[in-house]
């Protein structure tokens, strides 16, 4: 195995067994739920906001190591950024994750999330690394619930 796959892994499952931002927030400016019922992730997100800034940021939840991964991942990587920089980010990590390798364009934005390059090998994998961002998507318009099916 490569030493840059087995940092990508190291990286997954540090995220996965110590996740960041895993917790309730207390009175959030907007929350949802994700629900992948396939293989039965779920996850909460909470944000703060601050005008058009992403204050904090963070998620309760069960599922899988990329899953939880992806979350925290996810979190970090948007505390303190705008509403227009986390929409930019969803799109680019989506399409990292779904293009096939010589559709996807370098995204210097990405950082650490690009660890999860390796899930578009496994399609039913990719609804795991992309819950806790669909339901990102879903707290900020506002909708309360989105499930993967």
């Amino acid at each position: 195995m490569s030493d840059l796959r087995d940092l990508y892994q190291e990286v997954i499952l540090d995220h996965a067994k110590h996740p960041r931002n895993c917790r309730r927030q207390q009175a959030p400016s907007c929350l949802a739920q994700g629900n992948n019922p396939l293989c039965g992730d779920k996850v909460r997100i909470y944000l703060e906001l601050d005008g058009s800034v992403i204050k904090d940021i963070s998620f309760e939840g069960t599922g899988c190591a990329i899953s939880t991964a992806s979350a925290s991942l996810m979190t970090e990587s948007l505390k303190g950024r705008t509403l227009e920089e986390a929409y930019r980010l969803f799109e680019e990590f989506h399409h990292l994750v779904t293009s096939p390798a010589e559709a996807i364009a370098q995204f210097p934005e990405l950082g650490k999330l690009e660890v999860f390059a390796g899930v578009r090998e496994f399609p039913v994998r990719v609804k795991c690394a992309t819950l806790a961002w669909h339901t990102l998507k879903a707290a900020l318009e506002n909708k309360p619930a989105v499930s993967t099916e």
